[in-house]
């Protein structure tokens, strides 16, 4: 055992750094599973912890006012209701914020579907006219009990006296409208109702829907919203961060293990001789093993316990989405065991494939065996005998053959090297996605930076033209958006109609063609994924008592509403239904305007006629990502790094036994020097390449499977860009040359003696 810490401590004082990056490399991945599992507990947990104890409706209606709702609470499989309670619509005002709602009255807290209050306390009839609003439009409203809110263009004030969360799907400003409970009285002139189904086989979400709506008649439902929706939409941006930090934080263990297994092998081809003496005194098999695979797993220790400290520590005190993630999730029942778990699961796996090379050092024989004189390739090629006759510098050609000669031990150390880099070029990949989003949204399903709905005393050229007045109002496309019901009805989508035949709405197409003729229609791909249709089929769906078929004739990206939407033009709709009105107006901005600021003066110019909203950015809900991907890369590059010092290591120690020989036909250190340094920066751009032309297919493939799975779509994904490329490739090559350049001109400045006591 003492001569197993001797040499554990003399590898350690040579290889310090090493030890290091391996270390900060193991704490990184640690600290990224972590997060990853924090994110996933964040995005699962909240909505289903409120969802249980609000006792919440898994299957939630809006229906006509007079529809007689009392008769779905007789149907077979449904548990307890919630109402029916009148709602109206309207947009309320605070603190220059508004936004649009729906006003539900409630005469006293339900059991289904219950608001669980966060601050202040319920409904009161003392306070008639006090309400209740739910926590995330309450944000928007940067309301507070006690504030009052008001309803512009008339004289009527609100009173908030709660705060509740509730699992039916949340504020999304221009998408859905906030919940705020009031009491009947305040519910002056009701526009429907809605009605809350607690089913007894949550399974059965579908089949009740069918049944509400044969009961009730198609005409008399005008919205179905279900728990898997709310669900769905509560956990999407979380699981979307808590998937990514996944990925990549199992692509750098691999990585890792990778890194250290080719670390563990070089140095065993570099200490042949020391090991066969360790055996020679005695060393049994299995102890040299043990002298290497407990060094790398102490490493691997160090560093997950490290990153597990500095997750339950710090984690919390992470600005933004990513702090409250690890909150919330320190509070969870399985926190201490996935605190445990994956710290462990990193060492064994770090620990595997150390034994794995370990297990090489334990078969060399006491006895060392002679070297070859000469590599198996070791006659120059006909490409290098033609570049050394046009005078190509013989360091050159000498050091691209070496970079190459054996050629399994090179693919080995560029596939190695290739890994990490080809992981930051996935993660760039998603970086340039996100950007995308923001500097050019025309081309990701986003044309317009407004959403504004007008209330019924402004005809439609009246607001048309309080639009285009606007100097910085490039276009305004009438339209409306209406909740249709699916074939089969088990779910309603959006079904929009948007712009005119003289003047099309420019919608974002990923396949097929734009809408033209009549009846045509384009769809995103999460309508396409519910009906399992694709472009070029037809499709048939109720609008209250009107069918409305539609032939998709192209696939939009469809950013919001989770890609369940249906677009068409504004005329198409009418033809169906010639009294259709307009009820919102898609804006266009001229380059450069800031969209806030265009905001805020319309709705000052409407006198509070006007509701007027950005459109949501969905790369706005994963700005951490950001913060992400530049850790990532860090911990790539430090895993990169390990990999590439590895490398130059071995390559010195392998050409130490051909020094001789290159100063024997005349080469001077220097020469020597830039044969090493130049066989490095093959390999680097060896790797570089490789990981490019797997590294772009994949990140492409990997965000359109995300878009996909989303919603959103196919054909969202960008590359990084071409500066960024080169920058990469540049960065790798002369950072390996830089790295490679010290030890390579200490090995040529050896003295002959020490190279023959090397090579003996």
């Amino acid at each position: 055992m003492r001569a197993t810490l001797r040499w554990a401590h003399s590898d350690l004082r040579t290889h310090r750094g090493e030890a290091l990056f391996l270390v900060l490399a193991t704490a990184g991945i640690v600290v990224s599973l972590l997060l990853a599992a924090a994110l996933f507990g964040y995005a699962t947990n909240p909505w289903q912890r409120v969802f249980a104890q609000a006792h919440g409706a898994h299957v939630t209606l809006h229906t006509t006012g007079t529809a007689d709702a009392g008769k779905l609470a007789r149907l077979d499989g449904v548990d307890d209701v919630a109402g029916p309670y009148p709602t109206s619509s309207l947009t309320v005002a605070s603190r220059g914020s508004r936004a649009s709602v729906e006003l539900r009255g409630t005469p006293e807290r339900p059991d289904v579907g219950r608001p669980l209050i966060t601050s202040g306390k319920w409904l009161d009839a003392a306070t008639p006219d006090g309400v209740v609003l739910e926590s995330r439009l309450a944000r928007a409203l940067l309301a507070a009990p006690g504030d009052t809110l008001t309803v512009p263009g008339t004289a009527r004030t609100l009173t908030v006296i709660g705060i509740a969360d509730s699992a039916e799907p949340r504020y999304r400003p221009g998408e859905q409208p906030g919940l705020v409970w009031a009491l009947p009285s305040a519910v002056a002139e009701p526009a429907g109702q809605v009605i809350g189904l607690r089913l007894t086989d949550p399974a059965d979400t579908e089949y009740t829907v069918q049944r509400a709506v044969t009961v009730l008649g198609a005409g008399a439902i005008g919205e179905v919203a279900t728990w898997q929706q709310a669900r769905a939409e509560a956990q999407n941006d979380n699981r979307l961060l808590g998937q990514v930090l996944g990925l990549f934080g199992l692509g750098a263990l691999v990585a890792a293990g990778f890194a250290v297994h080719g670390a563990i092998g070089t140095r065993i081809r570099g200490h042949l001789r020391d090991i066969a003496i360790l055996k020679a005194i005695g060393f049994t098999p299995g102890q040299v093993v043990r002298v290497f695979l407990m060094q790398h797993l102490g490493y691997a220790l160090l560093g997950a316990v490290a990153g597990a400290v500095l997750m339950e520590a710090l984690g919390s005190g992470i600005p933004g989405r990513l702090g409250d993630a690890v909150a919330v999730w320190q509070g969870l029942p399985g926190q201490t065991v996935t605190l445990f778990a994956v710290p462990v699961a990193a060492v064994l796996f770090i620990g595997a494939t150390t034994g794995l090379a370990a297990w090489r050092a334990g078969r060399v024989p006491p006895v060392p065996v002679p070297r070859p004189a000469a590599p198996p390739a070791g006659r120059l090629t006909g490409v290098a005998r033609r570049a050394l006759g046009m005078r190509v510098p013989p360091a050159l050609v000498l050091g691209w053959r070496k970079a190459f000669t054996r050629r399994p031990r090179s693919l080995g150390t560029v596939a190695r090297l290739a890994l990490p880099l080809l992981l930051i070029v996935v993660a760039m990949s998603a970086w340039t996605t996100l950007d995308r989003f923001h500097s050019e949204p025309d081309r990701m399903g986003l044309p317009t930076a407004l959403s504004v709905r007008a209330d019924a005393t402004l005809g439609e050229k009246e607001t048309r033209a309080l639009l285009e007045n606007d100097p910085q109002v490039a276009s305004a496309y009438p339209g409306t958006e209406v909740a249709a019901l699916v074939p089969g009805q088990t779910a309603t989508i959006a079904l929009r109609g948007l712009g005119t035949g003289q003047e099309p709405y420019p919608f974002t197409l990923a396949e097929g063609r734009t809408a033209r003729g009549p009846d045509e229609a384009v769809a995103g791909q999460g309508l396409l994924d519910l009906l399992h249709v694709q472009v070029g089929d037809w499709v048939r769906m109720t609008v209250g008592d009107r069918p409305q078929i539609l032939h998709i004739v192209g696939r939009s990206i469809e950013p919001e509403n989770a890609g369940r939407v249906i677009s068409t033009s504004l005329d198409t709709l009418r033809a169906n239904d010639p009294t259709l009105r307009p009820t919102l107006y898609q804006v266009r901005l001229e380059p450069g305007a800031d969209p806030q600021a265009v905001a805020d003066r319309l709705t000052s110019e409407g006198l509070g006629h006007l509701d007027v909203h950005t459109v949501t950015n969905p790369a706005d809900g994963l700005s951490p990502l950001r913060a992400v991907v530049l850790g990532l890369i860090a911990v790539l590059a430090l895993i990169g790094l390990i990999e590439l010092l590895t490398a130059i290591g071995g390559m010195v120690r392998e050409g130490e036994r051909d020094l001789l020989a290159l100063k024997a036909i005349g080469l001077s250190p220097r020469q020597i020097t830039a044969m090493t340094v130049t066989a490095m920066a093959c390999t680097a751009m060896a790797a570089v390449l490789a990981a490019m032309i797997l590294g772009l297919p994949l990140a492409r493939w990997l965000i359109d499977a995300q878009g996909r799975s989303s919603g959103i779509g196919t054909g969202i994904a960008q590359g990084p860009p071409a500066l960024f490329l080169l920058g990469l490739t540049v960065a790798a090559v002369l950072g390996a040359a830089a790295l490679a350049a010290l030890p390579a001109a200490r090995a040529a400045r050896r003295r002959l003696a020490d190279t023959l006591s090397a090579v003996a």
